[in-house]
């Protein structure tokens, strides 16, 4: 774990020396066999895999994106945890909380493939928000920050609500996957925490000894076991799912807190590794 230090990152070569060291981390996605151990281009992709691909996106030829600063926090290398502050501007969160206003519709879950609502598991209502150029930009800097890797897309942008008893039970991102397809990693980013409660909670990570964590992960007198990332505007905890190998991290379980208080509005933002495909 670090000190809890983190960096702004302002020029093109500061940017892509930390995109470098996360693609790595990521297991390189899309590398040549041989290279480091990896997916097969070959192998058949799952039905699921196949499904997963019409929910892919692609940014338009001509968009243009203005530059953020962010401040990154690497808080585990084995898997790769990052606490990225300042992810999103307040204007762009505002603009998702706008966007998705109309768009909200109760939370589901899959069950051995049935697609059902369960508030014992999941309590929240998602929004399936508009691809104009803020999400396009924000969609873009996701991959920028991994350092753009190889056959790796965003899946469509969801937001979630979550009010008072608002929760997501234990979980992993990655229960769909091959050696050929998969979600690779996760962006959870907080776009309002006018709310008690509601952290990011990773049940198998252990808790930072550097006090300096205290500004984004819960400290002091808590039960939750693990470490719990706090929610601040903005924010987003950014984690890989697989080792170099293709092993999913067991240490990735997480679980969305309780709020007790208020509303939290958050944004996924998945990375989907498909062998061989390319955008049309």
């Amino acid at each position: 774990m670090s000190s809890g230090q983190g960096f702004r990152w302002r020029t093109v070569v500061e940017v892509g020396l930390i995109s470098a060291v996360i693609y790595i981390l990521i297991g390189a996605p899309g590398l040549p066999a041989g290279i480091l151990p990896g997916p097969s281009a070959k192998e058949k992709d799952a039905p699921a895999a196949q499904a997963k691909i019409e929910s892919l996106v692609y940014p338009e030829k001509d968009l243009r994106c203005p530059e953020n600063e962010y401040d990154i926090h690497v808080f585990s290398t084995a898997p790769l945890i990052v606490y990225i502050d300042g992810f999103l501007s307040d204007n762009e969160a505002g603009h998702l909380v706008d966007i998705s206003d109309d768009k909200w519709q109760v939370s589901t879950v899959f069950n051995e493939g049935v697609e059902v609502t369960d508030a014992s598991v999941r309590k929240s209502e998602k929004a399936l928000i508009e691809r104009d150029d803020v999400v396009q930009c924000i969609e873009q800097r996701a991959l920028s920050i991994q350092g753009w890797p190889k056959e790796t897309f965003i899946e469509r942008l969801w937001t979630q609500r979550y009010n008072v008893s608002g929760h997501y039970a234990l979980h992993y991102d990655w229960a769909t996957s091959s050696k050929s397809s998969r979600r690779v990693s996760t962006f959870m980013v907080y776009l309002s925490a006018d709310c008690e409660g509601g952290g990011t909670n990773f049940p198998k990570i252990q808790k930072p000894d550097d006090a300096k964590w205290c500004e984004y992960v819960e400290c002091g007198e808590t039960r939750d076991e693990g470490v719990t990332f706090k929610s601040r505007k903005g924010a987003a905890v950014f984690w890989t799912n697989f080792d170099a190998d293709g092993r999913g991290y067991k240490e990735t379980i997480h679980a969305g807190m309780p709020v007790t208080s208020g509303t939290k509005i958050g944004l996924n933002i998945w990375s989907w590794y498909q062998a061989g495909h390319r955008v049309g």
